[in-house]
């Protein structure tokens, strides 16, 4: 076999009877599907034994979160090529092949994503991915056809491959080997964030990330912490500042963080004033805690900025803060 598909599945019963099956009927004959189940206390575990038998089932022994779960699955795999991809994408025939095609005749290519559309309205992008992942100056990710909440719809305006910062983690593949050189995901943010740190990682060892929108599924999004919930806000302020502590050189890293202590707090007053408490909470907890163990990272950031082949084009050189909230651009193109 030459890919494992990987679907990391926790209590997501549900999702697994209305997405699977287009996963299995779209499968390559040189492909191997396996759900990994996150310690489920649901019915997926009967469902994957009654309904999809011929799938393969990996079980874990609790829910170690999406970084950690991926990383124990996947080391129990050889395939050169793993595929990460959420339990709620429906995939097309042929999605698969035209990513390997190109990351075969492409070997500096480490990491590559397909485009991303909303399964409830397939003409619009997928707010977790769109068209390929970007960082902007200040460490805030967007995408080609999203950014912050304007999503739009997709006309082929960014179907072409691209270089990006980060792929995806709601469909990623991956060679083996650039995930074992890498270090796989980040296990300790649990989840958020860590396809982004994983791919600016990647980038760091002077290795591609790419999308490519010849390939195209289907994302339904939020099934498991859906937007305005303060877990997640508190997991994606947390690990962005731990992602940036890690990866940022000393000239980046001083000036990014002292814009972000007061742009957060900006958000946490946003928050505050549109009724939205709890996530205001959420952003204080985040930043604080990032504080508390910042320290832990010291050692993957000494290791990091040491070995890393080129520091350049980490970040773009735009603020979509300043763009959209200032300038009015709500979309990619416009910058």
């Amino acid at each position: 076999m030459k890919t494992s598909v990987v679907i990391l599945n926790w209590n997501g019963a549900s999702m697994l009877r209305r997405y699977l099956p287009s996963v299995v009927a779209a499968m390559p004959i040189d492909a191997h599907l396996v759900v990994a189940d996150n310690g489920s206390t649901d019915d997926s575990l009967l469902i994957m034994a009654t309904e999809f038998p011929e799938v393969t089932v990996l079980r874990l022994d609790k829910n170690y979160g999406f970084a950690e779960g991926y990383n124990r699955a996947l080391a129990e795999l050889d395939t050169p090529y793993f595929v990460l991809l959420n339990s709620d994408v429906r995939t097309p025939e042929g999605w698969l092949t035209t990513i390997i095609e190109y990351m075969e005749a492409h070997p500096d290519v480490a990491a590559a994503a397909p485009k991303l559309r909303a399964d409830h309205t397939p003409t619009d992008f997928e707010y977790a991915g769109g068209s390929g992942g970007f960082v902007d100056s200040l460490g805030y990710p967007y995408c080609r056809g999203r950014v912050f909440n304007t999503v739009e719809r997709d006309n082929g305006q960014y179907d072409d491959v691209c270089d990006v910062h980060w792929a995806t983690g709601a469909c990623l593949v991956v060679r083996r080997s650039d995930w074992q050189a890498a270090g796989g995901l980040d296990g300790r943010f649990f989840a958020h964030q860590e396809e982004i740190d994983f791919c600016m990682r990647l980038r760091l060892m002077g290795r591609r990330v790419v999308c490519i929108p010849q390939s195209v599924v289907y994302h339904l999004g939020g099934g498991t912490l859906p937007k305005g919930n303060a877990r997640k806000t508190y997991l994606n302020f947390r690990n962005s500042l731990t992602m940036l502590y890690k990866c940022l050189p000393d000239r980046q890293l001083k000036r990014v963080m002292r814009w972000r202590f007061w742009l957060d707090y900006v958000a946490a007053l946003q928050m505050i004033a549109t009724g939205n408490l709890a996530e205001a909470k959420a952003v204080y907890r985040g930043r604080r805690d990032f504080y508390r163990w910042r320290h832990d990272f010291d050692a993957d950031r000494q290791c990091i900025q040491s070995t890393a082949v080129s520091a350049d084009n980490l970040l773009t050189d735009i603020s979509i803060l300043w763009k959209y909230y200032v300038r009015g651009k709500k979309t990619f193109s416009s910058f």
